[in-house]
């Protein structure tokens, strides 16, 4: 509230005022007939706004020792006087500080540039003459629902005092259009509005309001205000801004208002609902309210900054949202103006600290939603495969029994080193099998020592082998496939020239002979082929003869970038002739077989590629919580003391029953003693029917914020809609069915001049329409509006070049 709307409801007379200035009288101020000064609501503000910056809640900024937030400090004796004397205006430090005319006294210091008012330090004074009662700031004390009122009461109540009443309704076509644009955002077609006109009874037009709650556009058009709150984008945001899959959340947001589901309800699935007994699909979904944090997926940052940046938006969101508090200036100092604790912000925070996202580019943890379709399909791929597995097993164990004898050729020589030059981690196992594992470089160079048995050596073989992946299919290479740039080797230092490649298999333009061509641009590649066993085949251009055990270094070079690296592969050498060696080749039966099988695993793979992944929040294992600690001055990198999850003490104590979690935090939100969360959301579904709220600050109701202009109004509004199990459409219905709702907006000057800014609501509200009901209302009328609800977000027609993104891909 402006400073002259307050003082006006606590006009005195200027003459006394004038006897006060001059005189300073040692008389307690004479406030019959007229209305008590309250704290919370009149003096706290100016107390906040002027002196807390100095003399408030921050440990770090307060000067001369003195808090002026509490009560047993702001009245405590000092050696100069009380700051407060109650009932002693003219004795109280604060006054006389405030009314000083020596710029080295007088409080606020000149270069604060926030001189307290003439009227605020009336303000002060008469409460201090009253006896100085202190109490909460308005917004904390409890919801007290006014007895036999209804809107229109308190509505003509707060006018009387201006010698105002009630506007007349608005004519019918305004009024039906009026409610059509406030429900659904879209107007009422010409028929509709004429067969209103022409009965517009009271019976009617609740009909139509019941109609319109019942509209399936009534959820599309209010999710427009929340999924504002939840911070909701189709894209990550940061430097590259990627595309983000998270219009299930919009879908359950839109249908969870349609269905009126109760606030508290609506609070827990969305803050918890993984925490709930046996969550089904609808709860997790809920969940991404708190992943439309933004991900940063520039190359080289620190994935743990932005882990934490996420929680604390988390934080901050949570308590702005339903609490209408700035709690996110606590996060680096103790909160200047409202009951919140640097200690306290980190406790809070605590309980939104054990999730398991980390800022990756995948958005994990994610799950699958697939439709029935799209189960069948799945179900047809894993059958299908299955199938082939079956009919390939028994050739393959025929073809096996064909190879032993050949097989009987090649020996595996023990392995006595393996070195990965990019880092990632290489162990051999007694059969010669070498697994890589761990980091996983875009290139990779492997260095293999084997022991060679005396004797001797025409050729060297490369096995590469399958290994199940996390999908479950059998991969080649640790992102699918690989390619092998070169393969080289040493004996005892001395090159040793390979010669004469062949492999079972290989992609038309990337040959085995690419592997023995100096040039590590090219390379072998099986792509097409990744989900079975290969092999290559490489002379010795001499063969090895050798006396006695003796190591040979094999290099293999993978520089395709993409990780396209072997995950599993073994070395072998044979002693008989050369020519003589082939690879193994499958018959015609088995390569069609395996051509499908490629084929089938390709299809699934496509498939699950472009499934529905929707990131969702979920907790970690109890071996995995975090310890959370103070960040000294906001800074993630400098830790102070642990700190154990909890609220800040000022606004109710955890519920006896509530887990230290964020399902106990969702409880202790819709807690029936929690005055903040009705009132923040009735003012807020007022705002949205009357262009401003009671309270025109809708996400700060602290100390900084503005003090209600009808405060008896706000809390029937907060306790009809708590005691009316947190029902939005019965709130809704209950505002738009009042005749403050219901009045004309055309205006007088009296009225412009008693109540500039509509403030008191002495006639029907008029502000601009949201951006997507003027789209929508233009759409409808040229009959270009689709009716389609839900599914993945559309690129509306826009002329050409006039967006596009440089990483995301998306464009017009």
């Amino acid at each position: 509230m402006t400073t002259p709307s307050l003082i006006s409801r606590h006009r005195v007379s200027k003459l006394l005022l004038f006897t006060l200035a001059a005189t300073f009288a040692f008389v307690r101020f004479d406030s019959s007939g007229a209305e008590p000064i309250r704290f919370g609501r009149d003096v706290l503000p100016i107390l906040a706004n002027h002196c807390f910056a100095c003399h408030g809640p921050d440990e770090t900024k307060r000067k001369a020792n003195l808090r002026l937030d509490l009560e047993a400090d702001a009245k405590a004796q000092r050696r100069s006087g009380s700051p407060i004397a109650a009932g002693e205006p003219d004795n109280s430090l604060v006054l006389k500080r405030m009314t000083s005319t020596d710029a080295d006294v007088v409080m606020p210091p000149p270069s604060a540039h926030k001189q307290v008012t003439s009227a605020q330090i009336e303000t002060v004074r008469r409460w201090i003459a009253e006896g100085a009662r202190w109490g909460l700031h308005w917004s904390f004390e409890p919801v007290a629902r006014p007895d036999n009122a209804t809107i229109d009461s308190l509505v003509s109540a707060t006018l009387a005092k201006k010698n105002l009443a009630l506007s007349p309704s608005a004519k019918p076509h305004t009024l039906v259009r009026r409610l059509w644009l406030d429900l659904i955002g879209l107007p009422p077609s010409p028929e509709v509005a004429d067969k209103f006109a022409a009965n517009s009874s009271p019976a009617a037009y609740e009909n139509i309001v019941d109609e319109l709650l019942a509209q399936p556009q009534f959820g599309e058009h209010w999710a427009r205000m929340w999924l504002d709150l939840a911070r909701y984008a189709d894209t990550k945001g940061y430097e590259k801004d990627l595309g983000r899959t998270i219009w299930p959340y919009r879908d359950w947001v839109v249908n969870a208002l349609n269905a009126d589901m109760p606030l508290d309800q609506f609070t827990i699935e969305q803050l918890a609902g993984d925490l709930l007994p046996n969550p089904t699909q609808q709860q997790l979904i809920a969940t991404a309210f708190h992943r439309n944090t933004m991900t940063n997926d520039e190359g080289g940052t620190d994935n743990e900054e932005f882990r934490v940046a996420a929680v604390k938006d988390r934080v901050d969101t949570t308590m702005q949202v339903w609490m209408g508090l700035t709690m996110g200036c606590a996060k680096c100092h103790t909160h200047k103006y409202d009951p919140i604790s640097h200690r306290e912000y980190y406790g809070f925070y605590a309980l939104f600290n054990q999730t398991e996202d980390n800022d990756d580019y995948n958005d994990k943890p994610t799950m699958e939603l697939l439709s029935s379709k799209e189960e069948a399909e799945r179900k047809h791929w894993k059958e299908r495969i299955q199938s082939l597995l079956d009919q390939i097993k028994p050739l393959e164990e025929a073809a096996e029994k064909a190879h032993a004898v050949a097989e009987r050729n090649w020996q595996a020589p023990a392995v006595a080193e393996t070195i990965s030059k990019d880092g990632a981690t290489m162990a051999a196992q007694p059969d010669g099998i070498i697994t890589v594992s761990g980091k996983a470089p875009p290139e990779d160079t492997y260095v293999v020592t084997l022991k060679l048995p005396a004797g001797t050596h025409t050729a060297l073989r490369l096995e590469a082998l399958t290994e199940k992946a996390a999908s479950g299919e059998p991969v080649i290479g640790r992102s699918g496939w690989f390619i092998l740039s070169e393969i080289m080797a040493e004996l005892m230092s001395r090159p040793i020239r390979l010669t004469n490649a062949r492999a079972d298999y290989a992609e038309a333009k990337e040959s085995i002979t690419a592997a023995l061509d100096g040039d590590e641009k090219t390379g072998w590649s099986v792509k097409s082929q990744p989900q079975e066993r290969h092999e290559a085949i490489f002379d010795f251009a001499e063969p090895l003869k050798l006396d006695t055990e003796t190591k040979l270094r094999v290099t293999l070079s993978q520089q395709a970038g993409d990780t396209k690296t072997l995950r599993r592969f073994r070395l072998m050498t044979s002693d008989i002739d050369a020519a003589s060696l082939q690879p193994r080749q499958a018959t015609a039966e088995m390569r069609k077989l395996r051509d499908e099988l490629a084929g089938a695993y390709k299809a699934q793979k496509d498939f699950n590629d472009n499934l529905v992944r929707l990131p969702f929040m979920r907790e970690l294992a109890a071996d995995k919580q975090r310890t959370t600690k103070i960040h000294v001055r906001g800074n993630f990198l400098e830790q102070g003391e642990a700190v154990q999850p909890g609220v800040p003490a000022a606004f109710g104590q955890w519920p006896a029953t509530a887990p230290r979690n964020r399902l106990g935090v969702a409880q202790w939100l819709v807690n029936k003693d929690n005055p903040l969360t009705p009132r923040v959301w009735a003012n807020r579904v007022w705002a949205r029917l009357f262009g401003v709220g009671i309270v025109e600050t809708e996400e700060d109701f602290g100390a900084q914020g503005a003090t209600p202009t009808n405060p008896e109004l706000l809390d029937w509004l907060a306790a009809n809609y708590r005691d009316n199990g947190w029902s939005l459409k019965k709130l809704i219905k209950t505002i738009v069915i009042s005749k403050a709702y219901q009045q004309a907006s055309e205006t007088t000057n009296e009225l412009r001049e008693a109540d500039p800014r509509n403030v008191l609501h002495s006639r029907g509200a008029r502000f601009r329409l949201g951006a997507e009901p003027v789209r929508d209302q233009a759409l409808s009328v040229a009959g270009l509006l689709s009716s389609k609800m839900g599914g993945p977000p559309v690129m509306p027609p826009q002329p050409a070049g006039l967006w596009r993104s440089t990483y995301n891909g998306k464009a017009w």
